[in-house]
């Protein structure tokens, strides 16, 4: 058990660091022992520099400016020379930390470099290597039962184009089969018309988040100004659950929240079939992240999957946050024992490119349908392959479970120690999140874990939510803890 009453650990910290390497200004570089805050937070460089960008562009969302060349590890350092330990990385973004020698090293070798500098448009001119490079790396981590793989820019792009998957698909099942258009559909679509474009939905879940682009923020349901004044889908929403914690305590109320949310959603998809509106897909994060960290039972899952069979609908599953181990599996849904695979399970983040794993059995019929000018980015997959092979070396996976047990320890412990400003905590793995009593009181504690040296990200109304590296140790959890028990006790 950590002994969360120890004094702060500040100067004269004996914690082993990182081995340094040596990067490409041959400049040896190891991890910090410690975060270190030397100017205020943000600093007066940061300000400086946040009123330059604001000329040039809407900036408020900036939180600070980032001196890359000494990020290393789990840490970050800001263009004032503040150090802070890193537990949002990115937002989910940063699998392995910051500089990592593989990743330094990954264009050294010619055909990478060229293979970056030629950025190919993928749909058209894909370099002869790239179907063995999407086996070796993409297909090697790929869903068990899911054998197709498109690649894509982001995670918003990554679930636009599974939509259209999707809807190909079950058009394709309203032809039997057919894969010829007749000449009302090409010109009908033309003018935004059926039976071209037809009345087809995705459900989602209040307080899911999907995306910002067009499509996807139809599926967005996590926060109004990311859906102001842009025109939306008629699309369908249905409840998550939210459940009441202890999990252990409290099983018989959050079983009932799932039939709940289950009930309602074969209702929708009900509703919308007698609309003239039918849901063709059903989109779901394993966790919702934005939204508020909010989690579901594996029974939930089973039965939400069993829905979409019953009425002959897709279930996408979105693990834009999720992949890429942040939970120990490499996959999120993994957790959840289902009886088959998800139909498309979509990804980007961690994974550092975009894209969904499909059957292709589900592939369009024809060319162009989906598809974009990059369709992806080859120097994302070779950096992609040094990441996977450094999880694998490492064993990552087991290190963000038992760090994970730390992390989650210690906030249960936080939990007892000041129950009036930490409750419900949760997650799996180290992708864990902890509530506050009000939305004030969770901003000010985010912002205080700033100012004493620890990035941390907030979602929904009252979360702080953890999103550290797959290299984050049980030492940096330690650290972690303490400030956050030092931050909790000045409020």
């Amino acid at each position: 058990m950590l002994n969360l009453r120890r004094p702060l650990l500040t100067k004269g910290l004996k914690i082993s660091a990182i081995k340094y390497t040596r990067g490409l200004s041959g400049v040896a570089q190891s991890e910090p022992a410690q975060p270190e805050i030397k100017t205020s937070v943000p600093g007066p460089k940061t300000k400086a520099l946040l009123k330059d960008l604001s000329s040039l562009q809407q900036a408020d969302s900036v939180q600070l400016f980032a001196d890359y060349d000494k990020c290393f590890g789990n840490y970050f350092v800001d263009a004032d020379g503040n150090t802070f330990l890193d537990a949002f990385t990115q937002i989910s973004s940063i699998p392995i930390g910051y500089n990592h020698p593989e990743l330094l090293k990954a264009f050294n070798e010619e055909h990478a470099l060229r293979s970056l500098i030629n950025r190919p448009a993928l749909g058209v001119f894909p370099g002869s290597d790239w179907p063995q490079k999407l086996r070796s790396v993409l297909m090697e981590v790929a869903p068990s039962g899911l054998n197709g793989v498109a690649t894509m820019m982001c995670g918003s792009c990554s679930n636009e184009n599974a939509f259209k998957t999707v809807f190909m698909w079950y058009r394709k099942k309203e032809r039997c089969g057919k894969i010829d258009f007749t000449e009302e559909e090409m010109t009908s679509c033309m003018d935004n018309r059926p039976p071209g474009a037809p009345k087809l939905s995705i459900l989602s879940f209040k307080g899911a988040f999907h995306g910002r682009t067009f499509g996807a923020l139809s599926t967005t349901r996590s926060k109004p100004i990311h859906k102001l004044d842009c025109p939306a889908f008629d699309w369908p929403v249905a409840p998550f659950p939210r459940y009441k914690y202890p999990l252990e305590e409290n099983q018989r109320e959050n079983d009932k929240e799932d039939e709940r949310c289950l009930e309602q959603v074969a209702d929708v998809i009900e509703n919308y079939k007698k609309k003239a509106n039918p849901v063709a897909g059903v989109i779901v994060e394993p966790i919702q992240s934005e939204g508020g960290d909010h989690e579901a039972s594996p029974a939930f899952f089973q039965k939400l999957q069993k829905i979409c069979n019953q009425n002959g609908v897709a279930l996408i599953v979105d693990e834009v946050q999720t992949g890429c181990g942040p939970t120990g599996r490499m996959w999120c849904y993994q957790h959840f024992d289902l009886p088959s695979p998800p139909d498309v399970v979509t990804f980007s983040k961690k994974m550092l490119t975009g894209g969904f794993y499909f059957n292709v059995e589900t592939k369009p019929s024809h060319p162009y349908r989906v598809f974009n000018t990059w369709m992806g980015d080859p120097g994302k997959l070779i950096l992609l392959e040094k990441v996977l092979n450094v999880i694998k070396n490492e064993k990552l996976l087991e290190n963000v479970n038992e760090t994970g047990t730390v992390l989650k320890c210690g906030l249960h412990e936080l939990e007892k120690e000041f129950p009036n400003l930490v409750n419900s905590v949760r997650g799996r793995g180290t992708f864990l999140a902890f509530n506050s009593c009000t939305t004030e009181c969770r901003d000010k504690i985010n912002a205080d874990l700033k100012k004493n040296g620890v990035l941390g990200g907030v979602c929904g109304e009252f979360a702080i939510r953890l999103r550290p590296a797959l290299v984050f140790r049980k030492k940096h959890a330690e650290i972690y803890l303490d400030i956050l028990r030092k931050t909790l006790k000045a409020i």
